[in-house]
């Protein structure tokens, strides 16, 4: 019998998250499952989403059947401007409750800029102070003190871990950074065809939000907290593949440094952190080494301008992106090892 065994309840259970989240915490020692919420299917077995999951778990039920006093943990997978209401709610009423979100709704602490980039008016203004943004190996030293935690988005994932601390150090010029990123089709949600105005996505690649995507907001404010002179050039691509993210990010040189000597700077900087592997300098890398996985691997490559570094970035964008994270992020919160229930 597992002792110190937390109950959570999960909104948003049939979307493509949260059935890579249900999947992971129904095979976490320390976990109950004790519901799990949609808009509709309700009175319908989970499994009939997603053959993965094999243990016996609650019927799908609407949130406001959930008794928040018998949960620890409520996990958001929901669309952009839903769990700010939602918390807004429950935070003072259950203040034994914790909430890992998963959508954009906590991440950008000026709800003007949300606003600007998401199109809404915040409903809970007042709580984002109370929320942290957190890439677990970037800010696990804070998680304790927050009840809201604010899983980042995929791309940004990607993109800060390798670039973080290289601009911490210096060791990369703050200007003319550009980011590559391409996904695979399920970061745009069950209803991806919908969103955009594009056909053929099994045979092809395609370049979207070409002068402004969303998750520039989240590396803006990331990156000015280490140095408001960062400047970058992001653009996202859809690939012919379900799940993944491989970024490509191209910058300068700060010193007179080797694609080896980097890459050793990566590795001391991750030294303790299970999930982030640092390759071989000058390594191919594709999302292959990482599908299905809660890992980001990283390699760095030495192009034709000696001036200049190829840093690759590679991550499942269902579960390092967003469902692995937000168990990585739980399991801070709740005093267990990271790794428990991710390997």
């Amino acid at each position: 019998m597992v002792k110190n065994r937390i109950h959570a309840a999960i909104a948003g259970a049939t979307g493509f998250v949260g059935l890579d989240l249900i999947n992971i915490l129904s095979n976490h020692p320390n976990v109950i499952i004790r519901y799990l919420c949609a808009q509709k299917n309700l009175g319908k077995k989970i499994n009939s989403f997603d053959k993965r999951i094999k243990k016996k778990l609650p019927k799908i039920t609407n949130l406001k059947k959930v008794n928040c006093e018998q949960i620890d943990v409520l996990f958001l997978s929901l669309p952009n401007g839903e769990a700010q209401k939602i918390i807004n709610k429950l935070y003072l009423k259950y203040k034994h409750l914790k909430f890992v979100d998963l959508s954009a709704d906590f991440r950008l602490k000026n709800f003007n800029t949300f606003r600007k980039y998401y199109g809404k008016v915040h409903k809970a203004k007042k709580l984002i102070k109370k929320s942290i943004y957190s890439i677990s190996e970037l800010k696990k030293d804070n998680l304790k003190k927050f009840r809201i935690i604010s899983n980042p988005g995929c791309y940004p994932t990607s993109v800060q871990i390798p670039l973080i601390p290289l601009l911490k150090k210096k060791i990369i010029k703050e200007r003319n950074i550009i980011i590559d990123s391409k996904s695979g089709y399920s970061g745009a949600g069950k209803n991806y065809k919908k969103k955009f105005n594009y056909k053929n996505f099994d045979f092809s690649t395609y370049a979207y939000s070409v002068n402004s995507h969303r998750h520039e907001a989240e590396l803006y404010q990331e990156f000015k907290i280490i140095n408001k002179k960062i400047k970058f050039i992001f653009n996202p691509h859809l690939i012919p593949t379900f799940r993944g993210i491989l970024s490509s990010i191209y910058v300068e040189k700060n010193k007179n440094i080797s694609v080896k000597s980097i890459t050793n700077v990566l590795k001391k900087f991750y030294r303790k952190n299970f999930f982030i592997k640092i390759n071989k300098h000058n390594s191919p890398l594709g999302t292959g080494n990482v599908i299905n996985t809660n890992y980001c691997h990283i390699s760095i490559c030495q192009p034709q301008d000696p001036n200049k570094v190829l840093i690759l970035s590679a991550i499942d964008n269902l579960i390092k992106g967003a469902a692995g994270q937000a168990v990585q992020n739980m399991n801070i919160i709740f005093n267990y090892n990271e790794q428990r229930g991710l390997n």
